[in-house]
């Protein structure tokens, strides 16, 4: 079945030179070969595993991950559990694609008021915990942006962490920034044990957060904590009140994600590259309700096919090259040399390149915000659209196309 090419015979040989190899044992003795998200799925036929997509079109099939929300929404958020339920009935909780009635409620102005006090409810919980457990105050009115997932160089926690420095930088060097709308940037993850670079990033992060701290008058403006100790239970206080849910990694790196599904299940607006199962979540909620921005998986491979040169970039951009100073100079008292070379010298997940898409949709969403209708009414056509993302749904799928139960 695979002609006379003796590269592709060997290529995708399960045993050669005396080694199994055991991807491509997976392959051939499985009887389905399925992605987690469309585009994960895509890239697995048209690039990971083209030559046995070629041989074997039929074993590839799509299943996009999925959560439940009798945890995520039902037991994490009574409140807001309790009033999806008054509104539309309880059915969504056994089927989540139910929710889809809650969308007509998202241009209802009593509702919206209810749904908002609601999220500062929540809001104020995780303040309350942020001030006990990190000793930092932040300001429940201010916009919560959050990026929760392990901490890996391709998520670009890192790219985060540059626009948090030009934030603060900003601000003390302006004063006339001081007006800026008042933002609480919150991270939650864990690295692997010898991941040298993820624990640097998480330091670094840390050393922002302190600096901040010690100067109260810029902390009512910009606050940034990294919980510790991140666990199913602390993130059941942690979705309920997030604003923004980040899911940047470079396209083409991400297979699906799910803490995605569960912050748009609690309301929170996805901003996020066009990777993983975001591509389905802006399907979902369409161009008007998430934040896109960044290159697509082609246009990562076309400027990896031409000679990505971050160097290039650091020395023609200012702000770019004034995060770094910041970096090499010092935060909280510690330097962070080896995290500002691997950006200048390499830039494996190209943090350069998509950080002025990433600065520009920041400022967008904070401009967004200021509309607090006009948020409330996106962040409930979020939660109508989530029911599509629910773990029954996957299962069913997992069930009917792949084990044939069903």
């Amino acid at each position: 079945r695979f002609g006379n090419d003796t590269g592709k015979i060997e290529y995708m040989a399960v045993i050669s030179n005396g080694n199994v190899n055991m991807a491509n044992l997976c392959l051939t003795a499985c009887h389905n070969i399925n992605g987690v998200a469309q585009l994960h799925t895509e890239i697995l036929k048209n690039e990971t595993f083209k030559d046995y997509y070629s041989v074997y079109p039929e074993k590839f099939k799509n299943v996009t991950n999925g959560v439940t929300p009798r945890r995520w929404l039902l037991m994490s958020n009574p409140e807001l559990a309790a009033l999806i339920t008054e509104s539309i009935g309880s059915g969504w909780i056994k089927n989540a694609e139910e929710l889809e009635n809650l969308e007509k409620y998202a241009f209802d102005a009593a509702f919206k008021e209810k749904f908002a006090k609601i999220k500062m409810n929540n809001k104020v919980k995780l303040a309350k915990y942020i001030k006990e457990h990190n000793g930092i105050d932040v300001d429940p009115s201010s916009l919560f942006d959050v990026q929760i997932k392990r901490l890996h160089e391709y998520k670009r926690q890192l790219m985060k962490a540059m626009h948090i420095i030009y934030r603060y930088k900003m601000i003390t060097e302006n004063p006339s920034q001081a007006s800026m709308l008042p933002e609480t940037f919150i991270f939650g993850a864990k690295a692997a044990p010898g991941y040298y670079m993820a624990k640097q990033i998480i330091k670094m992060i840390w050393c922002i957060g302190e600096e901040l701290k010690k100067n109260p008058k810029l902390n009512e403006k910009l606050a940034v904590v990294f919980l510790e100790d991140y666990k199913v239970t602390l993130s059941e206080i942690l979705m309920p009140a997030s604003e923004i849910s980040e899911q940047i990694s470079l396209a083409g790196t991400e297979a699906s994600g799910t803490g995605n599904m569960k912050l748009m299940l609690n309301g929170a607006l996805t901003m996020g590259t066009y990777d993983g199962a975001n591509v389905e979540i802006h399907e979902a909620v369409g161009n008007d309700n998430i934040f896109i921005f960044g290159m697509s998986t082609p246009e990562v491979n076309q400027l990896k096919a031409e000679g990505y040169n971050p160097e290039k970039i650091y020395n023609s951009h200012a702000v770019i090259k004034s995060v770094l100073e910041k970096m090499y100079k010092g935060i909280n008292g510690a330097t962070f040399e080896e995290v500002a070379n691997s950006l200048r010298h390499a830039d494996r997940y190209m943090c350069f390149a998509d950080f002025d898409s990433y600065r520009g949709t920041q400022a967008k969403a904070s401009e967004t915000y200021k509309d607090k209708c006009l948020w409330n009414k996106m962040s409930l056509i979020n939660i109508a659209s989530a029911g599509i993302f629910s773990a029954d749904r996957a299962v069913t799928d997992y069930a009917r196309d792949i084990w044939k139960l069903i």
